[in-house]
């Protein structure tokens, strides 16, 4: 099988190899747009929910909105992957900064008197979160060397995690100050932060986009469709992505799907407090800044099967549910599966920057996108009729099961164990790279 041609180093890479990657001014800036977006994306729907408190917003419209919101982030998202190996992956974050900027303003103007308007609003700024993700993976590549990718990565979801945390709670605080109109117009100021502060991305030895910071050029004429069966070739190339796709897939599909349906139920029912749900949630966050701190400087003897048997580990949170165990069980549950979530998202991010060619990173990164979010809403449709049907104890063992397996099953693909299809890396290689033997 043909090896993609792997991203060459960036500028300053040489010199900059050792220090700290938030001491990086390139790496700086993209890690605080990254963080801007993630705080105005997890702030976004409590903010909506503050409207439901305060009977701006009915519940109903609340539900209308954040599906306008899924949906419009599901339709960018592979429209984002082309654009960004077109074009400048740096104006493409731009551009979706500035389109979930604008449409902060006009979710606040609709607030109280149409809802339509704040639908549309909705949908525009889920599309400027969707064109942002590929963007940010590819424009990862482009800024820092690939010695220190997975620092980088690591970096990058302790933003995410942060944020999760932090959003939600700073949202409360500031409305206590701040009506919603003013919250919503904040996220807006967000997200031109996460629009203008991140600098140009420069990979040389790859000609293309505007300025030279993006992926090489496609052909001129070539379709949309064309462009994407590109990136969709692409990463059939790569036996062990397309198996931790599947494997990830299925896991955000049942387990994140318990998690959103399943556990505030058992909380209600079994325990009788939303302590369970709280501290559930809390621990998942808190495993999963440790798993970031921990990849981050952690390199496994096969980085693949690890990253597997981390994305496995999910299956605990599930089938903590089944039987009525004691709060600590849970919560216990779910800082393991947060631990696991991070030693497998680290790997599989650096890995795809590695072995994707190029040109075609933003697109295998789109496709990656589409799959494993685009089909938790369906998940999250299903699990409530079968619990109904079948009763929550079954159901949630086939989800812990799916968890469970599925990695597991993505593991017996050879190039799974190290998530290359490559030989060995020499030691210079594997120096380069962070690879160990």
């Amino acid at each position: 099988m043909p090896t993609s041609p792997a991203p060459t180093t960036t500028r300053g890479a040489g010199s900059g190899g050792r220090r700290p990657i938030l001491l990086d001014v390139a790496f700086l800036r993209l890690w605080t747009g990254a963080t801007a977006s993630g705080l105005a994306t997890w702030a976004l729907p409590f903010v909506l929910g503050l409207a439901v408190l305060d009977r701006t917003l009915g519940a109903t419209d609340l539900g209308l909105l954040l599906a306008a919101r899924t949906i419009g982030f599901l339709a960018a998202v592979p429209v984002a992957g082309v654009l960004a190996d077109r074009h400048s992956r740096r104006k493409v974050v731009l551009w979706a900064g500035l389109a979930s900027g604008a449409a902060a303003p006009v979710l606040a103007a609709g607030l109280g008197r149409s809802v339509p308007l704040m639908a549309a609003a909705a949908a525009v700024a889920g599309a400027g979160q969707g064109a942002c993700r590929p963007a940010y993976q590819a424009l990862t590549a482009e800024v820092v060397d690939a010695g220190r990718r997975q620092q980088a990565n690591a970096a990058m979801t302790l933003a995410v995690r942060v944020t999760t945390l932090v959003g939600p709670s700073l949202a409360a605080l500031l409305a206590v100050f701040l009506d919603t109109a003013a919250l919503l117009v904040g996220i807006g100021l967000l997200w031109l932060v996460a629009a203008f502060v991140p600098g140009r991305g420069a990979r040389p030895g790859v000609t293309g986009g505007a300025g030279g910071a993006g992926g090489a050029k496609d052909a001129p004429g070539t379709s949309f469709l064309a462009d994407f069966g590109e990136g969709v070739r692409e990463a059939r190339r790569h036996p062990w992505f397309i198996a931790g796709l599947g494997a990830l897939t299925a896991v955000i599909a049942t387990g994140y799907s318990a998690t959103g349906v399943a556990l505030p139920l058992v909380s209600r029912d079994e325990y009788g407090t939303e302590v369970v749900l709280a501290g559930a949630m809390t621990a998942y966050t808190a495993g999963a800044l440790a798993g970031a701190l921990l990849i981050a400087r952690w390199r496994p003897r096969s980085p693949g099967r690890a990253a597997l048997a981390g994305l496995a580990a999910y299956g605990f949170a599930p089938l903590s549910l089944v039987l009525p165990v004691h709060p600590a069980v849970v919560m216990a549950a779910y800082a393991v599966a947060g631990v696991g979530i991070e030693l497998f998202n680290v790997p599989w991010f650096t890995a795809a920057q590695r072995e994707v060619a190029p040109d075609r990173l933003a697109r295998v990164s789109s496709l990656d996108f589409l799959l494993s979010y685009g089909l938790a809403p369906l998940g999250l449709a299903l699990i409530a009729p079968a619990i109904e049907a079948f009763g929550a104890a079954p159901v949630l063992v086939a989800c812990a099961f799916t968890c469970f397996a599925a990695p597991a099953a993505a593991a017996l693909v050879p190039s799974s164990r190290g998530f290359s299809h490559r030989p060995a890396a020499d030691p210079a290689e594997a120096r380069a790279t962070g690879a160990t033997r």
